[in-house]
């Protein structure tokens, strides 16, 4: 590769030449030269907003700067406008592995190899508690055979007969020996208190969710079931995982986070089997919230997944929401979604996911308690989250955080400078929410759509509502 110096000397006469501008970037990542290569990447991006590459490269400089929430944010955004990425999605891992959300990467890390086989890696695979990917069978010469649109696949011995050759799982126990599911249950401490804003979401969470666990004998005597299915929608970044922790903490439930790993397996049956465990720890522990994060991957219409062994999946998914002579009963199951016109109708049946809760992102008010919130262990001076609440209009929880580590760095550089502890203050608060846009915009434009040409029986109405075209 030719050196940074060459190329800069080329761009001085083509400032323009995206091709140049990448070359640049590149180089000077290979020097180390991170400030140099955001530069040229943010020129790129300028230049073709929709540009992949430039986009994912920016992220990757990002995290090699040390502002690793600030490129976790632009690789969901980057893999929300194409999930096929399988580069983002490989980055995105190893981002969140950085910040110890292990879950998470590793659901990111088998999306990647899924996606691109080549991608696999033993040493980062391993670090997240995964087995390497790929590999011959337990006969050696065993030949694999993937399944069309599953992930999944048989293993054929060279005898000619199917084998089961699925890896084992370490499972957590019981404490009565029972095995449990893949999924780790937990009791959060958290409660509402501990979530910035949410107020009008939080009272929909109160009589929908909470008042029924709480007062069982009385939604008895009415024939109402204690459970069901509660679906949240809404931009990335504004709190669905948060609301549903925090939920599970004001009933002193047992939370169980179920990522996409927990569930899909590369052998035939071995989802659905997973699936089966998870509802079944979920019942042994009832009263009990089972979390499903990225539900629409588990719950994909089926008018799109014809001949696919993913089928059997939801198939086995919405019989376990059935349950059966009151098997979930103190079960509520909650899946998060940022696309929710992507899931099977069987899913929004009355009995199943029949309640749909719309997560925005924070308002005003809330924006300034979050604001607060994530102030509380940063040594910031004389913060006025009220001003930076009005800077950062439609900005997600995550988006806040990424304007304070954004300003954290600044604040950083001096004091490495100078020796010493140097406050955050207020103005590279503002200067870090100017420089970044926020992340919901996409999704709303995208939203908007649904919203206005797919919306049956007025489900969308609620983004509709935010967005401003319908009056409440």
């Amino acid at each position: 590769m030719a050196s940074s110096d060459a190329l800069k000397s080329a761009l001085a006469h083509s400032p323009d030449n995206i091709p140049l501008l990448l070359l640049y970037a590149e180089a000077c990542l290979a020097e180390w030269e991170t400030s140099e290569a955001l530069t040229s990447y943010e020129r790129v991006l300028r230049l073709q907003p929709s540009h992949a590459a430039a986009a994912l490269g920016l992220a990757r400089t990002l995290f090699m700067s040390g502002r690793a929430s600030e490129a976790a944010v632009r690789l969901e955004l980057l893999i929300q406008k194409n999930d096929r990425d399988a580069s983002a999605h490989l980055l995105l891992a190893r981002v969140l592995l950085s910040e110890n959300d292990r879950p998470a990467a590793r659901t990111h890390y088998q999306r990647a190899v899924e996606l691109d086989g080549t991608l696999a890696d033993a040493d980062l695979a391993k670090e997240m508690g995964l087995p390497p990917s790929g590999g011959p069978g337990p006969s050696g010469t065993a030949t694999l055979v993937p399944v069309s649109g599953g992930g999944g696949s048989f293993t054929f011995s060279p005898g000619g007969e199917t084998e089961n050759a699925g890896f084992s799982m370490e499972n957590d126990a019981d404490p009565d020996g029972e095995t449990d599911s893949p999924a780790t249950p937990e009791r959060p401490k958290q409660g509402f208190a501990d979530v910035g804003g949410m107020e009008t979401l939080k009272e929909e969470i109160r009589m929908k969710i909470i008042h029924p666990l709480k007062n069982p004998e009385l939604f008895r005597a009415y024939g109402k079931k204690i459970g069901g299915g509660v679906l949240l929608y809404g931009p990335p970044g504004c709190g669905k995982t948060l609301i549903s922790r925090a939920t599970a903490g004001e009933i002193n439930a047992t939370f169980f986070c179920i990522g996409l790993h927990d569930v899909l397996d590369m052998w035939l049956g071995n989802s659905e089997k997973q699936l089966h465990q998870l509802f079944e720890a979920a019942r042994r522990h009832a009263p009990s919230v089972l979390f499903f994060d990225e539900i629409d991957a588990l719950a994909a219409d089926r008018r799109d997944l014809r001949g696919s062994a993913g089928r059997t999946l939801i198939n086995q998914f919405l019989a376990e929401l059935d349950g059966g002579n009151d098997a979930n009963e103190g079960v509520l199951v909650l899946g998060a979604t940022n696309a929710p016109w992507h899931l099977d109708a069987a899913f929004r049946r009355p009995g199943r996911f029949d309640r749909t809760l719309f997560v925005p992102p924070p308002d005003e008010a809330a924006r300034a308690a979050i604001i607060e919130l994530i102030a509380r262990d940063k040594p910031v001076q004389e913060l006025d989250a009220r001003a930076l609440a009005k800077k950062t209009d439609r900005f997600s929880g995550a988006d806040l955080k990424a304007v304070f580590d954004s300003a954290t760095e600044e604040a950083l550089t001096m004091a490495m400078k100078e020796g010493r502890v140097v406050p955050i203050q207020n103005r590279m608060l503002q200067a870090a929410a100017k420089r970044l846009q926020p992340t919901t915009g996409p999704w709303f434009e995208s939203a908007r759509n649904y919203a206005l040409y797919a919306n049956q029986s007025g489900q969308y109405d609620e983004i509709l509502t935010y967005l401003g075209l319908k009056k409440k």
